[in-house]
């Protein structure tokens, strides 16, 4: 299955490079682009459980990586949930 890295900046500027085991990332987000916090999360769960429900159809299990990425993502939007309207930057995909 072909793999993708992405990277995005946290609304504290902070930025961090995400993996997917799919590209069914790229279906979800869009390069240069903002999203509201709640938003990005969502679309995260949903990308991501897609890929691991991939690499199960093909190997047999889900994949732990892309849901350790999702634990990843849950984790740290939290720190930001105090902030009034938080966005979350979708700098790139990384091929």
């Amino acid at each position: 299955m072909p793999e993708i890295r992405f990277q995005i900046q946290w609304p504290d500027g902070s930025q961090e490079t995400c993996y997917s085991p799919s590209l069914v990332v790229k279906d979800y987000f869009t390069p240069n682009n903002e999203y509201e916090l709640d938003d990005f999360v969502e679309r995260s769960r949903t990308a991501l459980k897609i890929a691991s429900d991939r690499v199960q159809a093909k190997y047999g299990s889900p994949c732990g990586l892309a849901l350790g990425q999702l634990q990843e993502i849950e984790i740290k939007s939290a720190q930001y949930n105090h902030l009034s309207q938080p966005k979350v930057r979708f700098i790139q995909f990384i091929e």
